[in-house]
């Protein structure tokens, strides 16, 4: 079976302006030195924060990669040399920089802030093709569909708005209320958990905030919510069909 578990200690850790930002990072760059690497086309992930006082990562470029970033809690400002504006996000919104031939971009978190950037390689021979894009996306937007005793907010594929160009992206959004779960694990994919909120019982592991599954060659993950927990999800390829950057 292949799960693998790396708890909040394992993951590579980053910060900004002094630690008024600061990261763990499941998938973090090679420097970084945590224990998780690029693998499918899943590039990079970032889990960043703050406290008591809202900080700004500076204008920087992207290129190639699509650049997504999660709003887990509180709010963010963003600006990016497409839109040429600041632009107001909330908790559960998301945006996409399809980065393309080249971008610049800047975010303002607030205080008492927390979000996912995550980086998605679509093909770099191709994207570096593209003009780059953006696009934000409202809370409500997502569907959602309680079954159980669990709620799932789809946000990329199952016919969400949300346009990605890379290959074979499923994300979801899990609210989960005490007691036993299993979600299916699709034998063609990977899929990545990253447990936000709450705790679980996986085995005999307990699994606190912070905690980054991955999941592959199974058919099912059973775990038992210790209390009310979020998880989010991302579900990408085995093996794209095209050579990613790592």
């Amino acid at each position: 079976m292949g799960i693998t578990i790396f708890k909040k200690e394992d993951q590579a850790n980053g910060n900004f302006n002094n630690g008024e930002i600061l990261e763990k990072k499941p998938i973090g760059f090679s420097q970084d030195g945590g224990e998780l690497k690029p693998y499918s086309n899943l590039f990079y992930w970032a889990h960043a924060w703050t406290s008591s006082k809202k900080s700004m990562i500076g204008l920087h470029p992207h290129k190639g990669f699509e650049i997504c970033s999660f709003v887990l809690k509180g709010n963010i400002n963003h600006f990016d040399t497409k839109q040429n504006k600041w632009i107001p996000l909330s908790e559960g919104d998301v945006q996409i920089i399809r980065s393309g031939n080249g971008i610049s971009h800047a975010e303002e978190i607030d205080k008492n802030s927390e979000i996912f950037q995550i980086w998605f390689d679509p093909d770099l021979k191709k994207s570096l093709q593209k003009e780059a894009s953006y696009d934000d996306y409202k809370s409500e937007v997502f569907k959602e569909k309680s079954s159980e005793n669990k709620t799932i907010k789809f946000i990329a594929g199952n016919n969400s708005p949300m346009r990605m160009d890379t290959e074979g992206i499923l994300i979801n959004e899990y609210k989960l209320n005490k007691g036993k779960h299993t979600l299916k694990i699709s034998s063609e994919s990977i899929h990545s958990l990253f447990l936000y909120e709450g705790s679980l019982k996986y085995k005999e592991s307990l699994l606190k905030k912070g905690a980054f599954l991955k999941v592959e060659n199974t058919n099912k993950i059973s775990f038992e919510g210790i209390e009310n927990s979020r998880i989010f999800e991302i579900i990408s390829p085995q093996m794209p069909s095209y050579n990613t950057y790592s």
